[in-house]
């Protein structure tokens, strides 16, 4: 049977699991939808956004995404990506495999097995050396929860305004007066928005938006001095450490851990 890269035909093959590998451009929106089957989203490198109806998951190489089966959501990308995607029938699913979405870390023995699983026959012989290879694949998970930043979901029309201009120039330094203005409102109604939608000040929304839209430009070696223009800040060091506030570490501490 040839393999496809249509995620329709992994839901139906007479098989416990189907591994799917597929490239993606930068840019790809991708679209809602969901699966009969649970699937395990790993992009083998570059970064992903996964968004579901709570928020944008910003999904950087070395980490993977659960989905239980059925779980709308839209998965794009924000720079050139090589999927890896395990579609799990409902049966076989790890009895620890939470019914939440999840991200979760993805170890190197982890990821050699979905590469195997990728070029392993469509109708792998279940009992024999495949099955065993993704009995053990399914055993490797480790279910807890990396660390992730989740953007959440802005509703109000006025925000989505303001989102959809910072997303598309995170270096945009326009204060919330200013937008206030640009989108027709006041100052103090988008201060209560921000804190309603999205549990957050609009500075500190902004911050997370820029570090998350920092991460895959930190993954393809941008200096750290050109990425600090590109996101609004005067010197290196207020960038450094506004990411830092935000991810914990220093942008060439998670360069550095990302790419071992």
């Amino acid at each position: 049977m040839k393999r496809s890269t249509d995620h329709e035909f992994y839901q139906k093959i007479n098989r416990p699991i189907g591994a799917m590998a597929k490239s993606y451009p930068s840019g790809y929106a991708g679209y809602r939808h969901h699966h009969s089957r649970a699937q395990l989203l790993y992009a083998e490198s570059g970064t992903m956004k996964v968004t579901t109806e709570r928020g944008s998951w910003i999904i950087p190489p070395h980490r993977a995404v659960w989905f239980p089966p059925e779980f709308p959501h839209q998965t794009g990308t924000l720079s050139p990506v090589e999927m890896r995607t395990l579609y799990i029938r409902r049966d076989a699913c790890p009895a620890r495999a939470p019914e939440e979405p999840r991200v979760i870390q993805v170890s190197s023995l982890l990821r050699e097995l979905v590469r195997r699983a990728t070029v392993m026959p469509i109708e792998y012989d279940e009992r024999g050396h495949d099955g065993k290879t993704l009995d053990l694949l399914l055993n490797e998970i480790d279910w807890s929860p990396a660390q992730a930043l989740v953007m959440p979901l802005l509703r109000d029309s006025r925000l989505l305004m303001i989102e959809q201009a910072v997303s598309s120039n995170p270096g945009d330094t326009r204060t919330l007066e200013a937008w206030a203005e640009q989108v027709g409102t006041s100052s103090r109604t988008l201060t209560r928005l921000f804190l309603k939608e999205s549990g957050m000040s609009f500075r500190s929304w902004r911050d997370q938006l820029r570090a998350l839209s920092a991460l895959p430009k930190l993954l393809d070696r941008v200096q750290v001095t050109r990425l600090a223009i590109e996101m609004g800040y005067e010197t290196p060091g207020a960038f450094g450490a506004m990411f830092k506030r935000v991810m914990g570490v220093t942008p060439s501490m998670y360069a550095s851990m990302e790419k071992e």
